[in-house]
């Protein structure tokens, strides 16, 4: 499904004559053309399945994994800039850290193709627990792995900016399968990574 950037457009306008704006003075008439377009860029992710990211970014390698011979070797990717915006207020989630760990089964994901995983399940209207969830189900879709971890940190202006106002709450969501689930000591190296 593309995203309609003519009906953004037409709300928009609507948005700010709801506010009591003008949508024709000069700072505001170009406005709902750079929403749109905005948009566009922002939620690009909801154009696309859970299954066609991992297709878009399943490049992996098999080869040189007696590195990763061990039933106990993790690949850890830490600290993936993203940003998404909250399903329930359309506010900005932001400085967003996303760290995504797995246990390789017999083939691995190139590194910047987790980054994209992450930036790209970021771009939908979201839940900051959906976005582990979603991470965690492309990665495993991808490598083949059923132990995966999703570990998230992040604030959220709708708790931030408006509402309570508390400036410095961060929310802190984890998401694990197989045996991150199932081991606590798991768990632990990737807290302590």
């Amino acid at each position: 499904m593309a995203i309609d950037q003519e009906a953004i457009k037409k709300h928009v306008r609507g948005i700010l004559e709801a506010l009591g704006d003008d949508p024709d003075r000069e700072g505001l008439k170009d406005t709902p053309e750079r929403v749109a377009r905005m948009c566009a860029e922002v939620f690009n992710g909801m154009n696309y399945t859970n299954h066609e990211i991992a297709q878009m970014f399943g490049k992996t390698f098999s080869q040189d994994l007696d590195l990763c011979s061990s039933s106990d070797d993790m690949v850890i990717v830490r600290d993936i800039d993203i940003f998404s915006y909250c399903e329930h207020h359309m506010a900005l989630m932001y400085d967003m850290k996303v760290t995504v760990a797995y246990i390789p089964q017999g083939k691995v994901i190139g590194l910047s193709k987790i980054a994209r995983i992450a930036d790209m399940v970021g771009k939908r209207l979201q839940l900051q627990e959906r976005i582990g969830s979603d991470i965690a189900e492309i990665i495993s879709e991808v490598t083949g792995s059923d132990s995966v971890a999703v570990k998230i940190e992040g604030c959220h202006s709708c708790m931030t900016a408006r509402g309570i106002k508390r400036p410095n709450a961060k929310t802190l969501t984890t998401n694990f399968t197989g045996r991150f689930k199932d081991e606590p000591a798991l768990q632990m190296r990737l807290f302590m990574s």
